[in-house]
Parts: C-alpha cells; structure tokens; sequence
C-alpha cells in the first residue's frame, strides 16, 4: 500500500502530465476503471496496464529520493516492465525507447490503439 506522500507525488505527477504515462504517453486511471473501462471500450484486463503507478526517475536503490522532481507518473504495464530488465534503463532513454516501439505498433496490444484513437481522454 502506498504511503499518502507517495500517492500525493503520484497525483501530482499525473496532473503535470495531463494523466499521460510519462513513457508510452497514454491515458491513465487512478482510483477507479470504471470509467476508462466504458470511455475506451477496453476489456478490465487491458484496462488494468493503463493504472497510474508512482515511477521514481532515479530508482530508490540508486539513492533516488521521495520528492517531486524525482517522481513521474507512470501506467502499470510501463512502470513494471522497465523494472524487469536485469538493468534498467535511464527513464529518458526508456521513454525514448518505448515511444520508438509504441509507433512500430509493438509495445501495446493493437486494440489499445484502436481505443485511445477514437476518444479523446476523460478529464484528470
């Protein structure tokens, strides 16, 4: 469970970013799909990688730090996948690359495409 500072950074974070995901820039959801689930038309399963998570830029084990300038917000699937790697990349360069891959058509399923193209995003 998330601490209140956490969530307060992770909300901040998202308001910055017009509710974006910092890497993939897709649309996210916070406190409950519902809403992103009918708005989009996406299944709960895909539904669930567009969660809003706290992403440090700088990983905690690196001595990154709880505060704003370090935390972005950043969807689920994104956020869990850069931490996969045996060494992560930096976030800039992650985004870079995860943006590269997102326009090839090989990050999100292709009906995640199709869902975000024909709606606009719901306010933050």
């Amino acid at each position: 469970m998330p601490s209140n500072k956490m969530k307060n950074l992770r909300k901040q974070a998202a308001q910055r970013q017009g509710g974006r995901c910092f890497y993939c820039e897709l649309p996210m959801w916070d406190d409950s799909p519902e809403e992103f689930i009918v708005h989009y038309g996406l299944s709960p399963g895909l539904a669930k990688r567009f969660r809003c998570t706290a992403e440090h830029v700088e990983a905690r084990r690196d001595g990154g730090k709880d505060v704003a300038p370090n935390i972005v917000a950043a969807c689920r699937f994104c956020n869990a996948t850069r931490h996969k790697a045996k060494r992560p990349l930096d976030a800039d360069t992650y985004a870079q690359q995860v943006r590269r891959r997102q326009a090839e058509g090989r990050w999100h399923p292709p009906q995640v495409k199709t869902a975000f193209s024909q709606r606009t995003a719901p306010p933050v």
